[in-house]
């Protein structure tokens, strides 16, 4: 009965909004001549039967299929915030696209629907990958998703900035527009939704059979690997056709999974069958939230960046549901040491060598060359200040990735993921949005701001002993994703500000001052020094809460301490760098596989790499493609993504 209730609250709520959109254009009293008559339409009528009444249907139909494909990816891997935008499927899809529809537009005529699932099932292969060790551990699954999602959302990000006369479209489309021209869309989406209900009803019994474990379902005689990779083929098929057709839309199944379970349904079988439906009014409710406000101010935005407002806090509320494998953490690295003095030699001698190159080589436009003593000193009053300032960065982000990895044990922690970066976006677009002309050091304060109210509520997790460290992650996760839904907000508005915020996406050193570079270097500095005083908690703490606890380490305290020191490092960086760059993740690993073993060396090595892998990457971003000039945490981005697909290589 009380599912009943709610899904008959759900639809009456979604309905009425419909109506009050839909009566504006034709009152309900000429539907029937609207729809009945033979003659010539009107303009409004034409409006409402093939532009009105296949959105409805569409969102339905779309939002029925994510939940379909979210409480079957929560079924397989028995994880409650599992969804195809926690898992990076449905961002795959959306770069896939906009790389056919920037380079390759033949390839969209007809074959939309492969573009996308091809994009979709090389992330979704990738997120399983990582998480194939740690038999796709809940928290593991979820990092690899963000960093997969992450990734594929800049590169596609970046890419629309670079193609201006595919700004709009593109923008439109990212954020999941359900806006219609025909029921060709509701009849293709309704035919693969039934379809994959038939698949999903072929493959129930054994997917509900592995819930038991796999000792048991193998007993039964279940085939576990063909079962997991058919269910994960299923669901990646459904993600990836509402990609193909309306665009890029989060977080569906993630809510739709949740309001099946507040509603009080426990069983498998029934939170299957009710998640599609629950799917489906939750999208249809949303657009009519969009377009009632769209009547009633005249902007528009995408619907989809409306159901991403709900993924952030539905994942803050979902944390203490997800199981956690705190016991198994250890600390990260390789069991070989190296000698601290030869290795910080060799770091020593690598930083000078990059400066070199940075200084003394250039781009013509032709090729690289050898610039002469009197150009390079012509052109150091512009180079040093972004190269200083590029390091000062890269130090910081590896240094808040070194303790965020030995804070958590999870190899997967970054920057990234404490989810100060996107606060600083967030404060980044408040100061565009209130004060379009405000100078650069406002950017800056409101980037800051931002960022200190982001880790903020992390720090709020912080202080609950009761929460394992690897869930602080999520936290993050989730805050990260309530603020990318808001930035998709105020880039799909379509004004300068698209422009801006995209640029800072992608990150640029090209406009920095000599006051900003020292800045950064003299905080980098600092931050260094302090993290000297947190050895002992970050030797401690990866041993796992009951063994730190026992040695006297001060568990809430040192949460909070260690991520206020991460968060001022991130904040300050990523004003720079943007909210990507892989740099807080490779270099820590890059570090650790070296043999600087001890906190204390590991912490200072990670630094000096951020720093020489930053200031590389900004000479890169540089000269490349000149005299156009690459996004820098992009270029850092592709530093990282080839190291990242090592990893998942190794044994």
């Amino acid at each position: 009965m009380r599912p009943s209730l709610f899904a008959l609250a759900g639809f009456l709520a979604a309905a009425s909004l419909f109506l009050f959109t839909a009566s504006a254009a034709v009152p309900i009293s000429q539907w029937p001549t609207a729809i009945f008559s033979l003659g010539p339409a009107r303009l409004d009528e034409i409006i409402l039967l093939h532009g009105l009444f296949p959105r409805a249907g569409v969102a339905l139909v779309a939002g029925a299929a994510l939940g379909l494909s979210g409480a079957l990816l929560q079924q397989l891997l028995r994880n409650p915030i599992a969804d195809p935008s926690t898992l990076g499927i449905s961002a795959g899809a959306q770069l896939a696209i906009v790389i056919a529809t920037l380079f390759f537009p033949a390839l969209l005529d007809g074959h939309r629907a492969l573009v996308a699932l091809s994009g979709a099932a090389i992330a979704a292969l990738i997120v399983f990958a990582l998480a194939w060790r740690t038999s796709f551990e809940p928290v593991t699954m979820v990092v690899s998703g963000m960093l997969v999602g992450v990734t594929a959302a800049a590169l596609s990000a970046s890419l629309t900035l670079a193609q201006g006369e595919y700004l709009m479209s593109l923008v439109t489309w990212n954020g999941g527009s359900l806006g219609q021209q025909d029921w060709s869309v509701f009849n293709a989406l309704s035919l693969q939704l039934f379809l994959a209900m038939a698949a999903a009803a072929v493959l129930l019994r054994p997917l509900l059979i592995l819930g038991l474990g796999d000792a048991s379902a193998r007993s039964l005689g279940i085939n576990l690997r063909g079962v997991r990779l058919a269910v994960a083929v299923l669901a990646t098929l459904l993600a990836g056709m509402v990609a193909a057709n309306v665009g890029l839309i989060s977080f569906v199944g993630l809510v739709a999974a949740a309001l099946v379970r507040g509603c009080g349904v426990r069983s498998p079988l029934a939170a299957l069958a009710l998640s599609p439906l629950a799917g489906g009014l939750f999208l249809w409710f949303c657009d009519g939230v969009v377009q009632t406000v769209a009547g009633a101010s005249g902007e528009t935005f995408p619907t989809g960046s409306v159901t991403a407002l709900a993924g952030g806090p539905l994942l803050l509320w979902l944390l203490p549901k997800v199981r956690s494998l705190q016991g198994a953490q250890r600390p990260q690295g390789s069991v070989r040491r190296i000698n601290a003095i030869k290795g910080f030699t060799i770091l020593a001698t690598s930083l000078p060598f990059v400066v070199t190159i940075a200084l003394l080589v250039g781009n013509d436009g032709h090729g690289w060359t050898l610039l002469t003593l009197q150009t390079a000193a012509d052109l150091s009053s512009l180079r040093w200040p972004r190269l200083v300032a590029a390091a000062g960065a890269g130090g910081l982000l590896a240094l808040a990735g070194a303790i965020l990895q030995r804070l958590t044990g999870n190899a997967m922690a970054s920057p990234e993921v404490i989810g100060v970066s996107g606060g600083a976006g967030l404060g980044f677009a408040f100061v565009l949005t209130l004060f379009p002309m405000s100078g650069p050091y406002s950017m800056v304060a409101g980037a800051a701001l931002g960022g200190l109210a982001a880790n903020s509520a992390v720090l709020a997790f912080a202080r609950r002993q009761t929460l394992p460290s690897d869930k602080l992650l999520l936290a993050g996760i989730a805050i990260s994703s309530l603020s990318s839904a808001v930035l998709a907000v105020l880039i799909a508005a379509g004004d300068q500000r698209a422009w801006q915020i995209l640029a800072w996406i992608g990150g640029s050193a090209a406009s920095v001052t000599p006051g900003v570079a020292i800045f950064l270097a003299s905080l980098s500095i600092i931050v260094m020094m302090a993290s000297m005083f947190l050895v002992r908690w970050l030797t401690l703490l990866p041993l796992g809460v009951t063994m730190s606890r026992s040695l006297g380490v001060p568990i809430a305290a040192s949460r909070v301490v260690t991520l206020a020191l991460c968060g001022l490092a991130t904040g300050a960086a990523s004003v720079l760098v943007g909210p990507l760059s892989f740099v807080g993740l490779i270099a820590p690993h890059i570090a650790a596989r070296a043999g600087f073993i001890r906190a204390r060396d590991h912490l200072a090595a990670s630094f000096f790499l951020g720093a020489v892998i930053m200031a590389f990457a900004d000479f890169g971003a540089r000269t490349a493609t000149f005299p156009y000039e690459l996004p820098l945490g992009l270029f850092a981005a592709m530093v990282g993504a080839p190291y990242l697909i090592w990893l998942i290589t190794r044994k």
